[in-house]
């Protein structure tokens, strides 16, 4: 018998002074049996800090193929926002750039090896796919902390990403990076 998803909620507050959103809400992960902590963690934080109308999560998950693990559609279904997890390819991203206005990549592995892996491949539009990445150890610190239920406070203000789980407090800065 195949192991199914875990189920993974979060009860979040969500304070994104940079960008004026401030919300509630109520987010129920199923994380695949393959998928690490640490890549939820980071799906999960991705959605926070790209939260806007129409976002949701893949529907089928992180074993989806022709979605990204994060996903914004208008009002029609297109899809109007783009966000990978970890480490996609640059023909993923190069597809991703042709097919919605906006891309985005966070990663919970090195950014530079991740970067190089793309020099020299045509990726469309690279130049406005937003990369981004954290301190060394802030996802593994957040991941270990959570568990089935979670209580999740997120505010970002000036750049710095500040992360209350279960009434422990953590920070980070967000780096960009830039696809050259």
């Amino acid at each position: 018998m195949a192991i199914g998803a875990t189920i993974h909620t979060f009860e979040t507050q969500l304070a994104d002074v940079d960008r004026g959103v401030y919300e509630s809400f109520t987010l129920r992960v199923a994380r695949h049996p393959s998928e690490t902590t640490e890549y939820m963690t980071t799906r999960v934080l991705a959605y926070c800090l790209e939260h806007a109308d129409g976002i949701a999560f893949a529907a089928g998950g992180v074993s989806s193929t022709d979605e990204p693990a994060v996903l914004m559609r208008d009002l029609t279904g297109a899809i109007v926002g783009w966000v990978e997890i970890g480490q996609p390819d640059a023909a993923r991203l190069h597809h991703a750039s042709k097919i919605s206005d906006r891309v985005a990549v966070y990663t919970h592995r090195d950014p530079v090896k991740l970067l190089a892996s793309w020099q020299g491949k045509t990726i469309h539009r690279a130049d406005q796919i937003r990369v981004r990445s954290f301190d060394p150890h802030f996802i593994d610190s957040v991941a270990e902390r959570l568990g089935r239920r979670n209580n999740l406070t997120v505010s970002v203000t000036e750049g710095m990403l500040f992360i209350e789980v279960d009434g422990v407090s953590l920070h980070t800065e967000i780096h960009e990076h830039q696809i050259t």
